[in-house]
């Protein structure tokens, strides 16, 4: 898996927000760095002209901002078993380029929490709801553990039910 740092995922006016709301729950947080994170499953190593075509890929949006990593991360990714809608266009869109090797290109959501004193886990829960959706995404506490995003179960067979019986 092939790990590739975006731009920066909040606007000044998003990232105000949140530590607003941090601050409105008493929690240590004296700044927010945010970022998107690419991570690439590829069947093959890629030459440097495909990783170049990726690259250019995954340039997007506002101008790269330097993003500290300072702080403690919590990584927003789609749940495991799950193809986000940015994930099936993005992998559609590198097989056009002629990067055949990528399988599949999913996105997270990179949060540095700058902070006094370490969260504790209640804390640490009180700020996962404040940046991700429980429904389709998920907080992980280590970028390696976004290779899970590539995991697949093989389907399971077909079986009826006769419900009218």
């Amino acid at each position: 898996m092939l790990i590739l740092p975006g731009s920066t995922s909040l606007s000044h006016f998003a990232n105000q927000k949140l530590l607003d709301a941090c601050q409105e729950l008493a929690l240590p947080v004296t700044s927010i760095n945010a970022q998107y994170v690419h991570f690439v499953k590829v069947d093959e190593p890629l030459s440097q002209a495909q990783q170049d075509v990726l690259n250019k890929l995954l340039t997007y949006g506002p101008a790269r901002e330097e993003v500290t990593h300072d702080g403690e991360l919590l990584l927003v990714t789609p749940r495991f078993g799950t193809i986000s809608p940015w994930s099936s266009k993005a992998t559609d869109i590198a097989h056009n380029c002629g990067l055949t090797n990528v399988t599949k290109i999913e996105r997270g959501e990179a949060y540095y929490f700058v902070t006094d004193e370490y969260l504790t886990q209640s804390q640490r829960d009180q700020v996962k709801t404040l940046i991700h959706d429980r429904m389709t995404q998920i907080v992980l506490d280590d970028m390696d553990d976004a290779q899970n995003l590539f995991i697949t179960d093989t389907p399971g067979h077909f079986a009826s039910v006769d419900i009218l019986g």
